[in-house]
């Protein structure tokens, strides 16, 4: 009898919902269809580097599908390339992606399914090169991943940003105040975008478009001077004024991702007041948009993500991540995502819907935008 296969997986990068829904179905299709063998690599690439793993039996994940967060642990710090390694009271880098192809080899593993984001595939791009068999899983609440229509985190996280804004706005409509809520999604606007179409802000602020603090301050007279007191902004992490740049909160430097972006909110909300002396709050949601259950969206799409993972690795489709087009499955080459930001594209149809609802976007043109309904 030929040998069973044996598949490793493991979750890079950040946390979001629907990690441990992709880990189940990766299982249990594994288990279900082929008979195969599976390991969960603990905290990410590091598992891997250090050689710390679990058998993952259909046992092993029964009743996670709506558990947030990962059974398997995650790290943003363990690229194999550039692997921090504590010395005294600093931290050294060596490059530990041989330890981590040897590792693969000694347990006899037929293919690794990696499920992250950009930085995740990226790494797993660089360890395909060095010869791994691997599979790759798009994971972001960004939504800010090249190759894919929409990874599984997103919907999650828009669903928990949309009801913060909700409660904000009746506490900003009671004491007459503009209320400024900060959403993550590092150099792209999805999350802010979508949220704030989402939950009715009266102005959304994007990484793609700069803002213009003076047609920010104008919007929110106007809408004084027709009896609407109060004003709902909502800001992605990574926007920044025209000229200016984006505020950094800390800079981490054994993270292959550097910077920690946050605290824009706060340098508007002191502009906003200054100029317009309006009483101005902020609320920086932060890490809550990470946790909890994944929505049935993200449920569904992350189960369908893993077991197409499995498919493409039993059939020998190695070097690819799966994708969603439209409303299908499919897959890219891993070579085609690493090292790319899929950003809000400025002719895009939700920008479009944005200012048809009278939503600010904080400039006064967008001409791609411009061109884009001058051609139809």
């Amino acid at each position: 009898m030929a040998e069973k296969m044996k598949l490793g997986v493991l979750t890079g990068g950040g946390d979001c919902p629907g990690l441990n829904a992709v880990i189940r179905a990766v299982v249990k299709t594994a288990i279900n269809d082929y008979d195969m063998e599976v390991v969960g690599f603990m905290d990410g690439y590091e598992g891997l580097v250090e050689n710390r793993y679990r058998q993952l039996k259909s046992a092993d994940v029964s009743g996670i599908l709506t558990l947030g967060g990962t059974i398997l642990g995650t790290s943003n710090r363990a690229d194999p390339f550039k692997f921090p390694v504590l010395q005294g009271d600093e931290y050294i880098y060596l490059d530990r992606s041989s330890q981590a192809v040897q590792n693969f080899e000694r347990l006899g593993l037929d293919a690794l399914i990696a499920i992250g984001g950009d930085g995740t595939m990226s790494a797993s791009h660089g360890m395909a090169q060095k010869g791994l068999k691997i599979v790759g899983v798009p994971k972001t609440i960004d939504n800010d991943l090249f190759g894919t229509d929409q990874t599984f985190g997103f919907d999650s996280a828009l669903a928990s940003a949309a009801e913060a804004i909700d409660k904000i706005h009746s506490t900003a409509q009671s004491h007459h105040r503009v209320m400024i809520i900060e959403v993550m999604g590092r150099y792209a606007g999805w999350l802010a975008l979508a949220s704030g179409v989402a939950g009715g802000g009266d102005i959304i602020l994007i990484p793609e478009l700069p803002y213009q603090i003076d047609v920010i301050c104008d919007k929110i007279k106007e809408r004084n001077r027709k009896g609407k007191n109060f004003s709902i902004i909502v800001i992605g992490e990574g926007a920044h004024a025209e000229g200016g740049e984006m505020v950094v909160q800390r800079k981490i430097e054994h993270s292959p991702d550097q910077l920690r972006l946050g605290g824009v909110s706060n340098r508007l909300a002191a502009q906003i007041e200054g100029l317009t002396t309006l009483e101005t709050r902020v609320t920086i949601l932060g890490h809550l948009l990470r946790g909890g259950t994944p929505t049935a969206f993200d449920r569904i799409l992350a189960s369908r993500f893993g077991s197409q993972a499995v498919h493409l690795a039993y059939k020998g489709e190695y070097g690819k991540m799966v994708a969603l087009r439209g409303s299908e499955i499919g897959n890219v080459p891993i070579s085609d995502v690493a090292g790319k930001v899929r950003k809000v594209p400025l002719d895009s149809s939700l920008l479009k819907t944005a200012i048809s609802l009278d939503t600010c976007l904080g400039v006064e043109h967008i001409p791609a935008l411009e061109e884009a309904e001058m051609a139809i």
